[in-house]
Order: C-alpha cells, then sequence, then structure tokens
C-alpha cells in the first residue's frame, strides 16, 4: 500500500478540520450525465458537531462520502486535516481513512457471529494491533459509551440504540479526529436517537476532534453546533450556532 503523501503546504487556517472547494460530482455519461455536486464549498471546524441536512438527492451523502474520501470528487479541492485527498491515490485514500476516519451508519453494519468487544474491536485489528490490545482498548471503549456490562453479548442481544452505541464505540477505537456519520438516528426511536445524539455531542466537545452528521431527522437539530443546508447540489445557508438552528427550524 502506498504511503499518505505528507501534509499540504498550504496548512488550513487556525480551528479548520477540513476545507472543499468548488466540488463537482456527476453520475452517468452521455446524455444520462447527472450532476450532483455544483462547484461545491463546504469547511467544519475542530471541536465542533457540524450538521449537514437537506431534502433526499440533494447530494448531502455524496458531498459526505467526497470529504472521507470514499468518492473521488470530478473537480475541486478537498483539504482534510491537513492532507490533499484530491491529491491522492485510491490506496492512499484507503490507508488515510484507517488512521483517520471513523465511521457511523444509518445501519449498524456489526458482525452478528462475534461479541460486542470483538466487533469494536476489527479496525485496529485491520491495522496490525494484538489481540489482546485491540480487545482491551475496545472494552475501554465500550465503557465509555455505557455498554461496559455488554462485552461478551452478541450484536442481536441488544436493543437498536445499544446496537448503535456499540458502532459508535468501534468509529471511535482507533482515536480519529474526524468521525462522519449518515443518518445515525433515523433508525432508532426518538429516546434512542437522542441519547445517540448526546454521545456524539460529547465526542464532538474534545477540541482535537470533529464530527459531521448527514440528517433530515428535525429531531435532533438542536445538537448541532452549526448547521449546512443543502439544495440541488450546493450549500444554500450556514446556521454558525445552536440558537440560530432552533430559531430556524424549532425544537421537536
Amino acid at each position: 500500500m502506498k504511503r499518505i503523501p505528507p501534509r499540504t503546504h498550504r496548512p488550513l487556517p487556525p480551528g479548520l478540520a477540513l476545507s472543499l472547494g468548488s466540488i463537482e460530482k456527476s453520475f452517468g455519461s452521455g446524455d444520462s450525465l447527472t450532476p450532483v455536486l455544483r462547484k461545491t464549498d463546504f469547511s467544519a471546524k475542530l471541536g465542533e458537531l457540524l450538521l449537514l441536512v437537506g431534502p433526499s438527492g440533494c447530494g448531502k451523502t455524496t458531498l459526505l462520502s467526497i470529504l472521507a474520501g470514499t468518492l473521488h470528487a470530478d473537480a475541486g479541492e478537498i483539504e482534510v486535516l491537513g492532507y490533499p485527498l484530491h491529491a491522492m491515490t485510491e490506496a492512499q485514500r484507503t490507508e488515510f481513512r484507517s488512521r483517520h476516519l471513523g465511521f457511523i451508519f444509518q445501519q449498524f453494519n456489526l458482525i452478528p457471529t462475534v461479541s460486542v468487544a470483538e466487533n469494536v474491536a476489527v479496525p485496529l485489528l485491520i491495522q496490525g494491533h494484538s489481540i489482546a490490545g485491540a480487545t482491551a482498548r475496545a472494552k475501554a471503549v465500550l465503557e465509555r459509551v455505557g455498554l461496559g456490562s455488554k462485552v461478551d453479548e452478541r450484536p442481536s442481544r441488544l436493543s437498536g440504540g445499544q446496537q448503535q452505541r456499540v458502532a459508535i464505540a468501534r468509529a471511535l477505537v482507533h482515536e480519529p479526529p474526524l468521525v462522519v456519520c449518515d443518518e445515525p438516528t433515523s433508525a432508532l426511536d426518538r429516546e434512542n436517537g437522542l441519547q445517540v445524539m448526546e454521545l456524539l455531542r460529547e465526542i464532538a466537545r474534545d477540541p482535537g476532534r470533529t464530527v459531521v452528521v448527514v440528517t433530515h431527522d428535525p429531531r435532533i437539530y438542536h445538537f448541532g453546533d452549526r448547521m449546512a443546508e443543502m439544495e440541488d447540489g450546493r450549500i444554500f445557508r450556514v446556521l454558525e450556532s445552536t440558537e440560530a438552528i432552533v430559531s430556524a427550524h424549532g425544537r421537536h
């Protein structure tokens, strides 16, 4: 695997975790070419929980995939944690993700045949950590998310909210500075969804970490420190505080 290139010589402004400039992305070809992102700009700060919202099909999941390095943009510059993702090879982006990113999905994507602790340890095992070391670290993170008593259970014996906490622990086990979440509460009831967002907000209070959440769930809007609103492939408004978010959208 190729090594990650050195950090850019044009460092991000202080306090900024990522910056995307003039991002373009289309799908299809010829007459069926469909633009999804249209010269989109986007940024996120260290120590914040940023919500990315908009109607279905507006491009928010595509934008999240590009900033996470799982999808290549057609045009534009992508600086994440000081690294130029737009200049990396696929192998370099894969290595970058394994070191620096944590992923939380709508579906929990847990392995049903192994224990909760073994699920959480997977990212560390992929990085080459010992089984004993990875398991010990997994148990410590599970304790942090309130599941210290469930480390030996299979995922099927946990509630939906507990399974999402396992997924959060798995995303955090390697201490990534950037955590990206795609609809993390849409499969949960109100109570469990709010508990998950409380946990994500706590995680985002680390001054060296950033949490980006794609959502269309108005029940959780008040957890955002800022909100970027998308429509037709562009961000048309950024609300710069929790108070501004609640003022614009109410509290559900």
